[in-house]
């Protein structure tokens, strides 16, 4: 087996990963364990893994100038964008989170136009205003009768809020990422990212009853610190350093895919046609986004 092979499979499994991850962590909160304490336990547990990962690569020293990059980075990739997912995730339901996470290219073409001047043809222009229409929609209408779902409309919000803070993220870290070991990176991204999550966690931490927690819950808990913010990151990086960003990219648009037939197999999401209408949409004004970008690297 060829080491092409090897990274596709790689990022395949992430995306199976981050597929099953939306049912996974909503079957936690917010009964078991609320959004931001799950948060704190996600962070924490991360941290700690990539710190011990960091103890194994080669020492590297920040630049103080970097400092204040690594803050913003922090703020927007860890806290903003995380405690807003699970926020969201805990008032949604899998499927409407799932499909809004898709908007995070849009939202990069954006934020790159405004903080690095990057510029925008007509195409991408139409391809982003499609997308947010498709948004919109999802999060003014996209309602759901599932019981799990306590405030689909601002749950929405609040995944769109998530994926526009992972584009931003995407733009700021971008020269970070080149300096850096990504071990050396994300382990203080994730440091910076604890201390900025621990006021908004703490109080929720500390009210979890563990002890009437059931095995499954623990398992699955454990799934997202492990799997989701671990696992999924080295494979991704693993197929990054074998094949081109643009193929490893793609691979965002199979996660609603994945989401919707494991919840849907579950029995913890349903289909309407505003969710298929607004996915569409969605899905249209991305495609027109990237592929004006991937034919002007051609």
């Amino acid at each position: 087996m060829n080491q092409r092979t090897l990274a596709l499979i790689a990022v395949s499994i992430a995306t199976l990963i981050y597929g099953l991850n939306y049912t996974i962590a909503k079957e936690v909160m917010p009964f078991y364990v609320k959004p931001f304490g799950f948060i704190l336990i996600r962070v924490l547990g991360a941290t700690t893994i990539f710190w011990i990962l960091g103890l194994f690569i080669k020492s590297e020293k920040i630049d103080k100038s970097d400092y204040k990059t690594i803050l913003l980075a922090s703020f927007f990739g860890i806290g903003v964008n995380m405690l807003s997912f699970f926020k969201g995730l805990s008032l949604t339901t899998p499927i409407s989170a799932s499909v809004m996470m898709v908007t995070s290219p849009i939202m990069v073409l954006i934020f790159s136009s405004i903080l690095i001047r990057k510029a925008i043809g007509k195409q991408r222009i139409i391809g982003v205003i499609i997308g947010l229409i498709g948004t919109i929609i999802l999060i003014t209408y996209g309602n759901s009768s599932d019981s799990n779902a306590t405030n689909s409309n601002w749950g929405n919000f609040l995944v769109f809020i998530n994926a526009a803070s992972y584009g931003l993220y995407l733009v700021i870290s971008k020269k970070l990422t080149a300096k850096y070991h990504p071990i050396t990176l994300v382990k203080w991204l994730y440091l910076v990212g604890l201390l900025i999550t621990v006021p908004f966690g703490y109080r929720e931490l500390m009210d979890v009853n563990w002890h009437q927690m059931p095995t499954n819950i623990y398992w699955n808990i454990s799934f997202v610190v492990v799997f989701t913010s671990c696992i999924t990151y080295l494979f991704n990086l693993y197929g990054l350093s074998k094949l081109k960003p643009t193929t490893v990219s793609v691979f965002i648009y199979l996660q609603p895919v994945i989401a919707t037939i494991f919840a849907l197999i579950v029995g913890s999401d349903s289909l309407s046609l505003i969710k298929i209408g607004a996915t569409l949409l969605i899905f249209s004004g991305v495609y027109l986004v990237t592929r004006q970008v991937e034919n002007s690297v051609k």
